[in-house]
């Protein structure tokens, strides 16, 4: 982990394309602003993580799934073949 002082205003850069600026410390707190790229998504630690839990939990996918939608599209089908 690369640890680094800044003040207030103050910018660190990752890459060419990332700014991250001291935007205010009250106490304990700080501040930052980020900057980035519109592909580059920017989240705090917990949201990132409650995200890839859910695609996790989404990605799974079980037979009882697959072969409800095997029968939705077979009657799909048949309903179309026979109008």
């Amino acid at each position: 982990m690369l640890v680094l002082s800044r003040q207030r205003d103050e910018t660190i850069m990752i890459g060419d394309n990332v700014e991250i600026t001291v935007v205010d410390i009250r106490g304990d707190k700080v501040r930052l602003g980020i900057t980035a790229p519109r592909q580059v998504q920017v989240h705090r630690k917990e949201v990132y993580e409650a995200i890839r839990s859910e695609n996790a939990t989404a990605s799974q996918v079980q037979m009882d799934d697959l072969d409800g939608a095997d029968k939705k599209l077979r009657e799909l089908r048949s309903v179309r073949r026979n109008p």
